[in-house]
């Protein structure tokens, strides 16, 4: 199977990666995440200016209309330089939402989404829901043609930057059916939200929300009332695969950072490398990064399957990613002995970056079981 890039795609990634080498290298990233805003408004301009804002959206809404590959391509890039602005939760998460949403609502919203005015964020977790997309407290109740929207979310990455959300809550039914869910536009600024915010391992941030009686009118409804699993699933599947593509590009900068070091870290009176268990364990490491990426180009390029196809091929990546960051991660980590995890060197970042996207919409054990299920 022919897995060449397109000399579109192939420029697409050279401009990311001059944005990275020009605004992005490591000493500026630590200078952002120890900042009081904790990102660069100035990069996410910036990274408007260049189009990546308006990768997956159609010309008709101002986007460049490119599909599953080229967002995958930003995302690796944006992994290999741990670019820590919100895209895959703004672009890829909430605009796979918007993007199937109303045309009043995606020319109400899309506008300011690609141009970098207004920055959103999804909140599905809670407390209770561990990876269960469905097991939601989160009520809205209506009355006329408005909702009332109580309950509260749990780790919602990008919140503190975010001015739009979109909210997951419960229409009608059980706690942990799947029908019964809807999708809500919630302005943060809306009277009853109300938000704690903190710093994440990754160096990224994230909010414990509230909703107590905040007013909703039935225009900021997603699709119909009750019939937003289906939806949920899908923008999971491509949350996941974008992750996947971010995490093979971390995992590129640690294996080559992991083995330029050891070239030149010497013991003994000689490089580390030449050390035949270290070289079993970077040739480890490489046969784990190869896969990912296979894996990787597979759930990007099945993301039109039917759904049953489509959601095994997203956990059996995820299942893959999970593994490999870890061993990976870990083993960088080691090979660069107790200086692998100061904050001064990149390694423990990276490591850092890849054990957030572990956990980031189910770990491996939860997704080798969905994938069993589903077989």
């Amino acid at each position: 199977m022919d897995f060449s890039f397109s000399e579109e795609q192939t420029l697409l990634r050279n401009t990311i990666q001059s944005f990275i080498q020009d605004n992005y290298d490591f000493d500026k990233r630590r200078e952002i995440i120890q900042s009081e805003e904790g990102m660069s408004k100035d990069n996410w301009k910036q990274l408007a200016e260049l189009g990546l804002l308006g990768v997956p959206f159609s010309e008709n809404d101002g986007g460049l209309e490119f599909g599953s590959v080229e967002t995958m391509i930003v995302a690796e890039e944006f992994g290999k330089g741990l670019v820590v602005e919100p895209y895959i939760q703004t672009v890829v998460t909430c605009g796979g939402f918007l993007r199937r949403a109303s045309e009043a609502q995606r020319q109400e919203y899309l506008p300011s989404l690609i141009s970098g005015d207004e920055i959103w964020a999804f909140a599905y977790a809670e407390p209770q829901g561990r990876f269960n997309l469905a097991d939601i407290k989160v009520s809205a109740s209506k009355n006329g043609n408005d909702y009332t929207l109580n309950g509260d979310k749990c780790v919602v990455s990008a919140a503190p930057w975010a001015q739009k959300l979109i909210v997951s809550a419960r229409t009608s039914g059980d706690q942990s059916d799947k029908e019964g869910i809807s999708l809500f536009i919630v302005d943060k600024s809306t009277d009853g939200v109300s938000t704690r915010d903190y710093k994440t391992v990754d160096g990224s941030m994230a909010s414990e929300i509230s909703f107590e009686n905040v007013k909703l009118n039935s225009s900021s409804l997603i699709g119909e009332e009750g019939d937003a699993y289906a939806l949920i699933e899908l923008v999971a599947d491509e949350t996941i695969a974008a992750l996947c593509a971010e995490a093979i590009g971390a995992m590129s900068v640690l294996n080559e950072t992991t083995v330029e070091y050891c070239k030149t870290r010497k013991q003994f009176g000689q490089p580390i490398g030449k050390f035949q268990v270290l070289q079993h364990r970077m040739v480890d490491m490489f046969m784990q990064y190869e896969q990912s990426v296979s894996m990787t180009y597979m759930v990007n390029l099945k993301l039109e399957e039917e759904d049953v196809e489509r959601s095994k091929a997203a956990s059996g990546a995820k299942v893959q990613i999970c593994n490999a960051a870890k061993f990976i991660g870990q083993s960088a980590v080691q090979l660069h002995g107790g200086m692998g995890m100061t904050d001064e060197l990149n390694v423990g970042h990276y490591f850092k970056r890849l054990s957030m996207i572990e956990t980031q919409l189910g770990n491996a054990d939860h997704h080798l079981k969905k994938y069993s299920l589903a077989s």
